[in-house]
């Protein structure tokens, strides 16, 4: 039976019955990509339930919907790229923003609160079924990226009016870079040994010296491109901030935790010891007269 004489309530029904269709697909693709049996299956059920519930609103607004052919694809990458616990989770906020009242509803359509309860069911299989390999080590990625950021952004302001070449200052970032990451990788190998827990400590050391290369790696780019230290130096800072920019909302999406507070915290802090190192670039400078 549809419901008459609410259009916005109709309007609503049928994006919630375009969502249901869509996450049906996606959490069957993303079954796919699954080795564990029990998250397989658990995959599996929540997209067999995601369908009967978009069947369910076909019934109540007699118009078939296609699924959002975009919205599949980007999660499906998502997942490949940035791991399943990320992808389902972020899938799981939009899911929030977008959810019908279901206790509205209930009065002209009882069944609704017992899709609630379906839906609240599905949250608790998936948030007790994720065990992602790229989270668990997410300690050992965010100090890698936090430290190639706070002591790279750092060492580059510097660099900039110690040294006034961008070849050279980026030379110099490279070689102190790669012997950085090769330092943290190894601290924190010794770090998860000692502590015992349930990381290996390689693929700890692994994550850490890795993300830091590769944050150097990024940040030192505009000096080898460019021949202004001053423009290399803003490019590299911009680049700084939208790495903290997308780390940030990685961890503030996968571990639930508060976006701005960190991202503000990390920004304040590689811009503050940028401008004290670009300070301290400048008086080594005109204290020891050296002009390179």
């Amino acid at each position: 039976m549809r419901i008459t004489g609410d259009e916005d309530l109709q309007k609503q029904l049928i994006r919630t019955q375009e969502n249901e269709a869509t996450e049906a697909i996606i959490y069957s693709r993303l079954a796919g990509r699954v080795r564990d049996k029990k998250s397989k299956q658990i995959l599996l059920a929540i997209a067999r339930d995601e369908k009967r519930h978009a069947g369910y609103w076909k019934k109540r607004t007699q118009i078939a919907v296609s699924e959002n052919t975009l919205k599949v694809v980007f999660f499906t990458v998502t997942a490949k790229l940035l791991g399943l616990t990320f992808a389902i989770k972020l899938m799981e906020k939009g899911e929030e923003l977008a959810q019908i009242n279901y206790r509205k509803i209930s009065e002209l359509i009882p069944d609704a609160l017992n899709i609630e309860k379906e839906e609240k069911s599905h949250e608790m299989k998936l948030v007790n079924m994720l065990d992602d390999e790229t989270l668990k080590y997410a300690v050992s990625i965010i100090l890698g990226i936090n430290d190639a950021l706070v002591e790279l952004t750092g060492a580059l302001a510097g660099f900039t009016l110690a040294l006034s070449n961008t070849k050279l200052i980026g030379m110099t970032g490279l070689i102190s870079g790669v012997a950085a990451s090769l330092s943290m990788g190894t601290s924190e190998y010794l770090s998860t040994q000692a502590e015992k827990q349930d990381r290996d400590p390689k693929k700890a050391a692994i994550y850490t010296g890795l993300t830091y290369l590769l944050t150097v790696i990024l940040l030192i780019i505009p000096y080898f491109t460019l021949n202004n230290v001053y423009t290399a130096l803003i490019i590299t800072l911009v680049l700084a901030i939208g790495v903290i920019l997308f780390f940030t909302f990685y961890v503030s999406v996968a571990n639930d935790v508060s976006f701005s507070k960190r991202f503000w915290q990390m920004t304040g802090i590689s811009l503050g010891v940028s401008a004290l190192t670009f300070m301290l670039g400048y008086l080594v400078k005109k204290i020891l007269g050296v002009n390179i």
